[in-house]
């Protein structure tokens, strides 16, 4: 009895990944196993960096904040604590656009909370 290898889906794994690898340089686009091998590795990073993404973001808008506390004559962590003691419902990211963009904004409320 001959094997069956269901061929048609087979073919379209392959077409599916090819047509995602449409953009990339050289055989990473069109021969199949360099472009399943490049595909997943994309996809890898993708995922990695989804998350890296937002370590980044915190990371940026607490050097802000900690630059416009600096100027207030006071320091990020007790700039944090009184905001939490205050039960201040603002996050570093608004903080960090709010020492950006509205710096007498920002400035009202450390005085508010300190």
């Amino acid at each position: 009895m001959t094997r069956s290898v269901n061929s048609v889906a087979s073919r379209e794994r392959r077409r599916r990944i090819l047509k995602r690898t449409k953009g990339y340089f050289g055989r990473r686009k069109n021969v199949w196993t360099v472009a399943k091998n490049a595909y997943e590795k994309a996809k890898k990073y993708s995922y990695r960096d989804r998350r890296a993404k937002k370590r980044d973001f915190k990371s940026l808008w607490i050097q802000r904040i900690s630059a416009a506390a600096k100027l207030n004559n006071t320091n990020y962590s007790k700039l944090m604590f009184n905001l939490k003691k205050n039960n201040a419902e603002i996050n570093r990211k608004v903080l960090a656009n709010m020492a950006m963009n509205n710096y007498d904004e920002f400035v009202s409320t450390i005085r508010k909370v300190m």
